[in-house]
């Protein structure tokens, strides 16, 4: 069976070529600029976290157990918009490598606290230090004050106060 053959119509004139790309409306977008931002932020975060082997939610799941011992998971999910099953296999993982541990919370009896071991607490004062370095360079384009403004109206978008 012969396949049927399709031909493009030749034109006169050539379809227009693009030399600069016009950006402006996408630029005019707040999504737009801080999934932009967020993903050269995240990039350089990834390279500094892999020698601690920690993903962006990783990092931000044991900073906050390491800052708020004792803290629950629902806690957690609440604080960082994480789905109650997510959690607990990243929490598994993480326990597994000795990073936390879990401890009956003492006014819940149905809950239980996170507390980080001796390892886990020096792996995120390793690690926290490293991310305030790469903090450091990713807000070297900004002036101090642009940088607390950038944080402030970052937050201003996120938080539903």
């Amino acid at each position: 069976m012969a396949r049927p053959t399709t031909s493009i119509p030749r034109t006169a004139a050539a379809a227009p070529a693009v030399e600069e790309i016009d950006t402006s409306f996408l630029e005019s977008l707040v999504g737009y600029n801080a999934r932009r931002a967020a993903l050269a932020a995240i990039d350089r975060f990834l390279q500094g976290m892999a020698p601690y082997q920690l993903k962006p939610v990783d990092f931000s799941v044991l900073s906050l157990i390491h800052h708020n011992p004792g803290i629950t998971s629902r806690q957690l999910c609440a604080t960082l918009g994480i789905l109650p099953p997510n959690l607990v296999g990243m929490l598994n993982a993480l326990e597994k490598r000795e990073l936390l541990s879990r401890m009956p919370h003492p006014r819940d009896g149905r809950a239980m606290g996170l507390h980080l071991t001796p390892g886990g607490q020096k792996l995120m004062r390793d690690a926290e230090r490293t991310a305030a370095g790469l903090e450091a360079e990713i807000g070297a384009r900004l002036s101090p004050a642009e940088l607390q403004t950038l944080l402030r109206l970052l937050k201003k978008v996120y938080k539903a106060d």
